[in-house]
């Protein structure tokens, strides 16, 4: 197939923006891995006007997707997690071209991962978690059962990738056969939850309080980047100063969430302002033992 594809990505590599190309092929017949094309290719590329193009190509009975992308989109997919699949194609994939070892750069910054961007991808997973735990609890508690059921599944993926994080490893497309490896007490959350034959509520109930524990464990750790932000100062936070802090832009939406979870917990106090009117005190927020 590669000698197929190489007049594509040969036009692609004599250009002088163009800092690395590698090829991801399909491993099984079923390859979500490769949005189920025979082969991906991803050219990164400096200065590129259209952010991100995508060509498909068909020879015969095979199939190709042509990905290219800008520099600095690819860096600000990896940082967020916005696109998971390109993470395995950067780590997975075979490099056929590369610009002043830009890729082998790339893969080995992957490899090691970061602490600074562990800690970022950590704290949007807990996000994502506390506030699907809390929607869970809620339908779970006014007798919705199964879309408790189905926002728990859902959640317990975020739970799945944080143990992943935690183990230093990106989270792949296909979660729990990593999960299973890496941490065996959330998969076994999470194998209890679809296999257990109890009635659903019990299964609710039951995984609910697993959930519960596990994130009692992980809070400090996963929420580290949160409250690393929250550390630069001594006074307290206001919420609308946190949430325009560009630090924390990657889990905006789910703020809210976390910092009412980390209240709960006793790690984030409320700290009272006074208001113009005697009656309504302003809510602010600072990390507990500063």
């Amino acid at each position: 197939m590669e000698d197929i594809l190489r007049p594509i990505y040969q036009e692609r590599a004599s250009n002088r923006n163009t800092l690395g190309i590698l090829v991801m092929e399909k491993k099984n017949a079923v390859s979500p891995e490769t949005d189920n094309f025979d082969s991906i290719l991803l050219v990164i590329v400096k200065d590129f006007e259209d952010n991100w193009l995508v060509k498909h190509y068909e020879y015969g009975e095979k199939s190709a997707a042509l990905h290219i992308v800008d520099q600095h989109q690819l860096e600000s997919w990896i940082k967020n997690s916005t696109y998971k699949r390109v993470i395995e194609w950067v780590l997975e994939g075979r490099i056929i071209y590369d610009r002043n070892e830009y890729v082998a750069d790339l893969k080995e910054n992957l490899q090691t991962f970061p602490d600074d961007h562990r800690s970022l991808r950590l704290t949007m997973e807990f996000s994502k978690l506390t506030r699907g735990y809390n929607e869970s609890r809620h339908l779970y508690e006014t007798g919705n059962y199964l879309d408790a059921y189905s926002r728990l599944l859902r959640s317990l993926h975020y739970l799945g990738r944080m143990a992943i994080l935690e183990k230093g490893y990106h989270p792949e497309v296909v979660v729990w056969n990593q999960v299973k490896r890496i941490d065996l007490e959330v998969y076994q959350i999470y194998e209890k939850l679809i296999k257990s034959t109890e009635d659903i509520e019990d299964k609710i109930k039951q995984a609910l309080n697993d959930i519960d524990i596990s994130l009692t464990k992980r809070t400090e750790r996963c929420a580290e980047h949160l409250l690393q932000v929250m550390r630069t100062r001594q006074s307290s936070w206001g919420f609308g100063e946190l949430k325009i802090h560009p630090e924390v832009s990657p889990y905006v939406y789910d703020l809210v969430g976390i910092i009412e979870y980390l209240v709960s917990q006793n790690i984030v106090n409320v700290v009272l302002e006074e208001t113009k009117s005697t009656a309504v005190k302003h809510r602010k927020y600072q990390v507990i033992n500063l």
